[in-house]
């Protein structure tokens, strides 16, 4: 097979390789399949690329524009998705391994993109939280809103899944409008290259948005400032390394960091031999350790378990290694390939010994291991080797060395408090899992350790069947931890994107803060629509549009009628005198839901129209008690719209109730879906 010359793409033109490039060789056999690295490039030009030509082109659309874009880009790498399982072997793992970085980088694409249009406003400004009230009489108000930084995400992504980690790096950044530099590993560029391909050939986002460095980013990370963010997987190390650029420092250079995690799972006191979680945890640490050869930075480093469960466990998880076939991954029978290239195996086999000064090896000798299959001698291939620690307390490389590959050290605790105080001998990590049916333990692991750790992931046989697994990330959820994890948070749905945005604390005239937030809010002036605002498709409303209904009066018969048709019959409604007894009522009061009712009648055009249903309501407060003989109006007000297709959207209204005396009853919003 001929050797893949691997492409930079800068400032909207692909670069080929140097003749200084390096060599990249297949993790199977040592052959080398790939050329990877240029000759140096202006750092400033490229940079300023992204910022002048990608930054404003992105910034020009909608959040749900850019959400749009995500699911389309998405979809059509997933159309030619077999491409890149076929040039993923030669990195070592096998198919399953594959389809967890492929499909798993398109799904989380995929689901950023639906939080997008979910979570995010139809505009080029998000709104954090609700108008704060910043004087007595409501004409000086305050709001949080979040804006696109406008600088350049730059991505320095790790070998282990060249794919989903691409991907789930690029998902957030555009969503928020932010163009991104990608700086894959060299270990498996080639396959990061065809992915960003794919994304090149699309046309789907705009020129300056994606530009991909196969080599040295050179002094780029210099020229950064206040409006970039840096996004990085890798060892603490280079981490540190590069957290400490002075520019960085210099500028405050936002740094998202995932780096080392000494992982750790606890198996329960309850879930002893013979149930159903005790098997459910041998499978996953065994699956944990084997899964891309371990090169996970969520794989199962630390096994707490009973210190009268210790030897069942060993035996346990030792019979499920057993039969794991180790060999060439392009073998549908085996279970694990080879680790990324023979110095990531030599670097594993040197982090294993020092593990091993301070625990037995109980599984996986190097001198008894051979993969299976032929012409696999120069391979990078080992076994996975579990060791187990007699006394974890005075244990030190045990809980502070990562061996990034397919190796775990099983040890004892005596209770909750002990468990928990080794899962935090990590110093931080990604993800901590549990398995228990116990909610005590649960709990009382969560309360000692969730401090130490970015995800805690809680199974039994009660969610066996739907979990994601320990070492899954889900892009609904954050991904990253603190202290030796690095710090950094990532995904999260739209929590992702805000990393690439800025929080504005905004403050004004009522008038000032809806304009900016493109947000009718209380206090703002209001207009009279050409007609009901019901009878108007989405495109003619605009926020501030209002209508104030006529006035009904609540009887005593309506609220004795109400109470026996739904069989809301609280004393409050119906008893005089417990009501007065009562400290919120002056006596017997209409139901909550009557005037919600009485509001919706008040308001409603009731033929048919633009507006195709009501799909609920947000923040309900009653405010006054409304008694027999008081009367009620509503004022509608359309406050915000989110468009979500081509044929309909959501509009967000305003309702509030007054009674008689023009005092506020009830506020609500409320929600329904209107034809464009």
């Amino acid at each position: 097979m001929p050797v893949i010359a691997v492409e930079s793409f800068l400032k909207g033109a692909w670069v080929t390789p140097a003749a200084t490039a390096v060599h990249i060789r297949s993790a199977i056999n040592g052959r080398v399949i790939a050329r990877s690295g240029h000759a140096g490039f202006d750092a400033q030009a490229v940079i300023d690329y992204a910022r002048l030509i990608g930054g404003p082109a992105l910034r020009e659309m909608t959040f749900h524009d850019r959400a749009r874009k995500l699911k389309e880009l998405a979809l059509y790498i997933r159309e030619r998705r077999e491409v890149l399982y076929e040039l993923s072997f030669d990195t070592g793992g096998t198919l399953s391994d594959h389809k967890i970085d492929v499909d798993g980088g398109i799904g989380t694409m995929l689901v950023i993109s639906s939080k997008g249009r979910r979570d995010l406003p139809d505009a080029n400004i998000c709104l954090d939280g609700e108008v704060e009230a910043l004087s007595r009489q409501g004409s000086f108000v305050g709001q949080h809103i979040m804006t696109p930084l406008q600088g350049v995400g730059v991505h320095i992504n790790a070998f282990n899944f060249p794919v989903w980690g691409l991907m789930e790096k690029l998902a957030p950044c555009l969503l928020a409008g932010v163009p991104a530099i990608v700086k894959p590993a060299t270990a498996t560029v080639q396959v990061a290259e065809a992915a960003f391909r794919m994304m090149v050939e699309s046309g789907i986002f705009p020129d300056g948005a994606i530009q991909f460095v196969a080599g040295s980013v050179g002094d780029l990370l210099d020229r950064l400032g206040p409006q970039d963010v840096v996004g990085f997987t890798g060892s603490a190390e280079t981490a540190l390394k590069l957290r400490s650029n002075p520019s960085i420092m210099r500028s405050a250079t936002r740094f998202m960091s995932e780096q080392d995690s000494l992982n750790a799972s606890v198996l329960g006191p309850d879930a002893g031999p013979g149930t159903v979680e005790f098997d459910l945890f041998s499978k996953e640490v065994s699956q944990e350790m084997t899964a891309r050869a371990g090169q996970k930075c969520t794989a199962i480093r630390r096994i707490m378990v009973p210190e009268i469960f210790a030897g069942d466990v060993a035996e346990a998880i030792e019979a499920r290694l057993a039969n794991v076939q180790v060999g060439d991954p392009h073998d549908p029978a085996t279970g694990m390939g080879a680790l990324v290239n023979n110095g990531q195996k030599a670097d594993v086999l040197e982090k294993a010994g020092l593990i091993g000064s301070e625990a037995r090896l109980v599984f996986g000798e190097m001198n008894r291991f051979a993969p299976a299959g032929s012409g696999m001698e120069n391979g990078a291939f080992m076994p996975p080797m579990l060791f187990q620690c007699a006394d974890p307390d005075v244990a030190d490389h045990v809980h502070r060395t990562e061996a990034f590959g397919p190796v775990s050290t099983l040890m004892g605790y005596r209770d909750a408090s002990h468990a928990a105080e080794l899962v935090n001998r990590g110093g931080g990590s990604l993800v901590s899992s549990v398995i228990t049916a116990d909610p005590d333990f649960a709990a009382q692991i969560a309360r000692r350790s969730a401090a130490f750790n970015g995800r805690l992931y809680f199974n039994n046989a009660d969610s066996m069947a739907e979990s994601t697994g320990h070492g899954s990330p889900v892009p609904h959820m954050v991904h990253g931890g603190p202290g030796r994890a690095g710090g950094g948070e990532e995904l999260g749905g739209v929590r992702g994107a805000f990393h690439y945005m800025q929080r504005t604390a905004i403050q004004g005239a009522p008038g000032i803060i809806a304009a900016v937030g493109q947000t009718w809010v209380p206090g703002a002036d209001r207009s009279e629509p050409p007609r009901h605002p019901f009878r108007l498709r989405m495109s003619g409303l605009s926020p501030g549009q209002s209508i104030t209904t006529d006035a009904r009066e609540v009887t005593e018969e309506d609220i004795e009628h109400f109470a026996r048709f739904t069989g809301d019959t609280f004393y409050a409604h119906m008893d005089e005198d417990a009501a007065r007894a009562n400290p919120f009522f002056p006596g017997r009061v209409a139901h909550g839901y009557l005037l919600l009712s009485f509001a919706a009648g008040l308001f409603v055009d009731p033929d048919p129209g633009p507006v195709l249903a009501n799909t609920g309501l947000n923040n309900l407060r009653f405010q006054k008690p409304v008694s027999p003989g008081d009367s009620i109006r509503a004022t509608l007000t359309v406050r915000r719209m989110t468009r979500r297709n081509h044929d309909y959207g959501e509009v967000r209204w305003h309702v509030c109730l007054t009674n008689q005396d023009d005092d506020q009853v009830a506020e609500y919003e409320l929600l329904t879906m209107n034809a464009l």
